[in-house]
This record gives C-alpha cells, structure tokens and sequence, in this order.
C-alpha cells in the first residue's frame, strides 16, 4: 500500500491506527480483509520520522492520534494531482513465454493454459465478493474494475495463444 493513501485518509482528520485500519478495510471491501495491520503501523512510523504526520499519544502506538504535518499536507495534494495508472506486468509474463520457448524447458501454451485457469479462478472470486456487495458502495466499484481488469487480461492471453498456435503451426 502506498504511503500517500494513508496521509489522504488523514487529511479528513487525525486518527489512530485502528481507526485507519477500519477506514482502509470498509474502502476495500473483501480486499481489505488481507490489510496487514503491521504494515499500517509501520508505515505510520516511516511517515512519522519523515516530518508528513504528528503522533500524539505517548509510547504506545495503537493509542498515538496521527495527524498530518504542513509537509504531509502537500505531499497528499502532490499525490492527488499526480496522473498515474496501475501497470501490469505483461512484460515479464510475455519474457516467460520467450524464454521457454526459445530454451525449450516449457511449452508456451501451456503456460498461457496455466496462467487463464489461474485467471479464471481470480475472476469468479472477485465476481462473487462484488456480487455480495452493496450497489454504489467503493468496494463495489474497486471489485468491478478488478472484475474488468482480470477480463481484460483474459483476452490478452486468447491473443498469445492465438499467436504461440499460429508460429507452432509454422504458418
């Protein structure tokens, strides 16, 4: 998890960890379920020892309250601002591919067959945890880009299976 998305979620207002870790987990639905609560905490002290949040509340770190600094501020509307989108790594499955050919240690198509029943298993998850979800709510709407993203990915690998079959086939 980025540490920006812990600094946004206190521009509203200072909080503790757990209250953060709640926050985090109702934005993320059924995805938030896997949140390592050590991460929070840990991340919550980096962002601490950077001059981005104020604790206050002792030793005790499940009672500091966390507030953002002037610096945490812009780094939160630095982040807002900032214009980015998550990447696949299609490049390092697309390496796979090649270099089991060109090495002959596996067959490409079936590592793409391998890869599409994972895929599928990955997609009839995340269409039944958005399914149990109320409509509108930000789980929802995580769930069906998620949803989207596995079906999108789905169709690349019918495109490498298309092609792996045509140069196998020599034409």
């Amino acid at each position: 998890m980025q540490q920006e998305v812990l600094l946004a979620m206190l521009a509203k207002e200072p909080s503790h960890g757990y209250e953060l870790r709640a926050r985090l987990r109702d934005a993320l639905g059924p995805l938030g379920e896997a949140l390592n609560a050590g991460q929070v905490y840990v991340s919550l002290t980096r962002l601490e020892k950077a001059g981005l949040l104020a604790a206050d509340g002792g030793d005790r770190s499940d009672r500091k309250v966390y507030a953002l600094t002037a610096e945490g501020q812009q780094r939160v509307a630095e982040w807002i601002a900032e214009v980015s989108w998550p990447k696949p790594d299609l490049a390092e499955f697309h390496l796979k591919l090649v270099a089991a050919a060109a090495a002959g240690i596996a067959d490409p198509l079936t590592i793409v067959d391998t890869q599409r029943r994972e895929l599928l298993r990955r997609l009839r998850e995340a269409q039944r945890a958005a399914m149990a979800e109320p409509a509108g709510s930000n789980a929802a709407l995580l769930l069906e880009g998620v949803v989207l993203r596995l079906q999108a990915d789905l169709r690349w690998l019918e495109a490498c299976e298309q092609t792996w079959t045509h140069r196998r086939s020599g034409s």
